[in-house]
């Protein structure tokens, strides 16, 4: 191998790269029911700030996670969506899910509350 342009100490750091922080895998999650607006992931998310919203989302796009539908209408009609590549993420963010639900069993038993609990049997990719 030439000089490599970029050095990883493991393959974790490279999905980190692009999912990670404390709201891109949470957006993700959501998308991986359908399509949703901005103001649909901003009910959500209550806690993210629209900066933050509009930043994460921007550099999913860019890195082709995420796909943003512009309806040429008025008022103004944008949507997200997974891209193919973003749909290769939905067994990873679902086990993550999971793995949640679990831990906050295991922590807090039945002291604490998850607002969005989907079922994640039904969850199917759109055609």
């Amino acid at each position: 191998m030439k000089n490599p342009d970029k050095i990883y100490n493991t393959a974790v750091e490279a999905t980190l790269e692009v999912i990670g922080g404390k709201w891109k895998p949470v957006i993700l999650f959501h998308l991986t029911f359908g399509k949703k607006r901005n103001s649909e992931l901003k009910r959500l998310i209550p806690a993210i700030t629209q900066k933050m919203l509009s930043q994460q989302l921007r550099e999913l796009q860019e890195e082709d996670i995420i796909l943003r539908i512009s309806y040429n209408q008025v008022p103004p009609k944008v949507e997200y969506e997974l891209t193919d590549y973003g749909w290769s993420l939905k067994e990873i963010l679902h086990l993550m899910c999971r793995w949640g639900d679990s831990h906050i069993e295991r922590k807090h038993g039945g002291r604490a509350a998850v607002l969005a609990n989907p079922q994640l049997e039904d969850v199917k990719r759109p055609t």
